[in-house]
């Protein structure tokens, strides 16, 4: 016998898993067996909702501190009027990826999950899996949309069937490697599946200068110089395109779009948008961003958080400072071979 290696006399394995999983035989009958399952799921939910508080405001516990945006009603509201916004951007339509006859698909970072239950409307022969760090989705769904509690930026199981179409949105303060993201999706996807990213270049910004000195000026850089600074992306839109050709996906396509803040424009469309672009934002959006960033990573206080917030959202409400935000929609195919 060959003797062992350095290399494998240095290694140290260790095996967590005893030897047998040895059986428990003391349920009576399925009845006891079925409250067991009963107990043991709600007692495994109850953990994922056992949500962090800080600073007026919810955060998700499970996997604690990734992600650092609010998760209480005010922010599920602005969830869904962001999900407004899009559709309105979009002419009403959930994706651009020229998919055909969807089976499986999957929503990263769901949110409330309105996307995902509004794709299982419309495709009801497709199976849709949402998947997000907070259990806030409701659940009366269609029977076709299902929502687990995980982490995206973890190795996915979701089953060994690949996906038709991988959908994800609005990432920008979430994720801090895209191009891993990205490569975990071309690996999940099908060959000749589709994959789409519709995200923000999170600076404004203004072609007449009148952002400049602003407290809006401020507050963004500020915050995202913050949420940078911890290792996250604030402006991943422009940079999709590349993280698509580096994953090794084909046909990729790419849409920006122009999105104004408040209804100065005078085109009606753009002063639509841009009026929902405001709701959102002083919909708690701006503090909700802001404030575990700030006081977790800055050391902030809450109250200097508010005074940011609130001097941002007075400038955001002066009808001469015309800021603007770059939204991209980008979506590119795995190769048939």
């Amino acid at each position: 016998m060959a003797e062992p290696s350095a290399q494998e006399q240095n290694a140290t394995t260790t095996d967590h898993a005893p030897a047998n999983v040895e059986v428990d035989t003391s349920y009576e009958n399925d009845a006891s067996y079925d409250e067991a399952q009963s107990w043991y799921s709600a007692s495994l939910t109850s953990s994922a909702l056992d949500f962090r508080h800080e600073n007026g405001r919810r955060y998700h516990r499970f996997r604690d501190g990734s992600y650092l945006l609010p998760n209480d009603e005010p922010e599920n509201d602005r969830l869904d009027m962001v999900h407004e916004l899009c559709l309105l951007v979009l002419q009403r339509r959930l994706f651009l990826a020229p998919i055909v006859n969807p089976q499986r698909v999957i929503d990263l970072a769901t949110g409330t999950g309105i996307w995902a239950i509004d794709f299982a409307d419309q495709y009801p022969e497709a199976e849709v899996l949402g998947c997000d760090l907070s259990p806030i989705q409701p659940t009366s769904v269609p029977p076709n949309v299902k929502f687990l509690v995980d982490d995206i930026e973890s190795e996915w199981a979701y089953g060994k069937d690949p996906f038709d179409f991988i959908h994800a949105r609005f990432l920008a303060l979430s994720i801090r490697d895209f191009g891993k993201l990205l490569k975990q999706c071309y690996r999940s996807v099908k060959p000749g599946g589709w994959v789409e990213f519709q995200d923000w270049d999170g600076y404004p910004v203004s072609e007449d200068g009148s952002i400049e000195g602003t407290g809006l000026e401020r507050y963004y850089k500020e915050v995202y110089g913050a949420f940078e600074e911890a290792g996250y992306d604030a402006r991943p839109g422009p940079k999709l395109e590349k993280w698509f050709k580096d994953a090794g996906f084909v046909n990729i396509h790419v849409e920006k779009f122009v999105i104004p803040y408040g209804v100065w424009p005078k085109d009606p469309y753009y002063k639509t948008v841009g009026a929902w672009m405001q709701a959102q934002a002083e919909s708690n959006g701006f503090e909700g961003a802001a404030m575990a960033v700030l006081t977790r990573f800055k050391q902030w206080k809450k109250e200097e958080v508010l005074v940011l917030s609130s001097q941002a959202r007075a400038d955001g409400r002066r009808r001469d400072i015309h800021m603007m935000f770059g939204f991209y929609v980008v979506y590119g195919q795995r190769p048939e071979r």
